[in-house]
């Protein structure tokens, strides 16, 4: 239940955001907030999807303040600070069109604090301290769409309304460090103390992962949406991201829910086989007929509910929506078995799995968008994803059973 408050919390938010930017934002709002939180999303890549997943797992035996407790939190410190410093010297040297230096320097203080709140959120979730989590993701909903709702009613330009957005997220770093003080997980830290060699390959093998999730996932993505705007314009491309968007609230809510409960139970069966096999089937056995419902039901209500989420403009959505869907209920199922991977730590298995998705993504691209237009886009997603889940399914029952 308490996860479900946070994810509710977190698709709320996302939800008006996207409202009142397909509504009071110019044409191309839409996309180009899709592609802010997408570069947000590939500086702090690195240290959530790598580092904070680490982080969740080797923590949560320890006892805060312990000295190995103390080991793996500052090797997560040192590998996001490197993240950081990585991601900036790559945003400094190609810059942003139409962002300043002083813009430039306030979107990397806001990456910096909400990827320390995130690490000390990651921190209080491994110490089962989840009302905090759970505080922490509902104050973070909440100042970034307030942010977004003041600046855009001030009449504040889209570049200076992204990043009030995420400056105001990136302020819950202040709560952050008082919940994990009075938590006590800061105790005992030291700025000069050592860094721990087998800290740092621990939590390097779930930053190798993350590598591969920015470069074949959240990169392709990037240049994709790019594209796609210099190709068909604001306007037009404002269509396939309403689907996009939809797609990602929703997937928002799946992806949270599978890491609060169907992760921690695969990690803890990690050691037996047969048990972990069974409940990977049952899992797929329930989840294939109740995700088929849900996006059913998501098609049939498509004529009032993309006006509803985004605005009357964007009903024209509905012709992606379909093969959005299908691709959907495909790369939701695959998941279940990519889950497995990081669960063992097969670093190499994942990483292939990953560049193999995203080479095929490439190949359906350039096939599809020359051919079906604007439409190839959602046609490549649906063939991808059903490609990936079909070899998931194949190496499974050919190399577990």
């Amino acid at each position: 239940m308490g996860t479900g408050v946070a994810v509710v919390a977190r698709a709320a938010g996302a939800l008006v955001v996207n409202k009142l930017f397909a509504t009071y934002a110019p044409a191309g709002g839409l996309t180009l907030l899709a592609q802010f939180q997408n570069l947000m999303a590939l500086l702090t890549a690195l240290p959530n999807d790598g580092v904070h997943v680490g982080v969740v797992k080797y923590l949560a035996p320890l006892r805060p303040g312990s000295p190995r407790y103390r080991l793996w939190l500052g090797a997560a410190a040192v590998l996001n600070l490197a993240a950081l410093v990585a991601g900036g010297a790559v945003l400094a040297a190609r810059g942003l069109p139409g962002w300043n230096a002083g813009s430039l320097a306030a979107l990397l203080i806001g990456i910096a604090m909400l990827t320390g709140q995130t690490l000390l959120g990651a921190a209080l979730l491994a110490a089962g301290r989840l009302r905090a989590y759970i505080g922490l993701s509902v104050l973070v909903a909440g100042l970034g769409t307030g942010a977004v709702a003041g600046a855009l009613w001030q009449g504040w330009q889209l570049n200076s309304v992204l990043l009030a957005y995420l400056l105001a997220q990136g302020l819950t770093l202040l709560p952050a460090l008082g919940l994990a003080a009075r938590a006590g997980l800061l105790r005992h830290l030291r700025l000069a103390a050592p860094v721990s060699r087998a800290a740092l390959r621990g939590l390097g093998q779930f930053l190798l992962m993350a590598v591969s999730t920015l470069l074949f996932g959240k990169a392709v993505d990037f240049v994709l949406r790019g594209y796609l705007l210099q190709t068909y314009g604001p306007s037009r491309t404002d269509l396939w991201q309403a689907v996009a968007k939809l797609s990602d609230n929703y997937t928002m809510v799946f992806a949270a829910v599978m890491s609060s409960v169907f992760y921690p139970r695969l990690a803890a069966l990690a050691g037996q086989p047969r048990a972990a096999r069974a409940y990977l089937r049952g899992v797929l056995g329930l989840l294939a007929p109740v995700l088929a419902v849900g996006l059913g039901l998501i098609f049939a209500c498509r004529n009032w509910l993309l006006p509803l989420l985004f605005a009357p403009q964007l009903l024209g959505a509905r012709e992606f929506l379909a093969p959005q869907l299908l691709g959907d209920w495909a790369k939701f199922l695959s998941w279940v078995f990519i889950f497995q991977l990081t669960a063992r730590a097969r670093t190499g298995p994942y990483i292939a799995v990953q560049a193999a998705s995203a080479a095929v993504f490439a190949a359906l691209l350039a096939l599809a968008l020359p051919r079906f237009g604007l439409a190839g886009a959602v046609l490549a997603h649906a063939g991808r994803y059903g490609l990936l889940l079909l070899g998931c399914g194949v190496y499974y029952y050919r190399n577990e059973e």
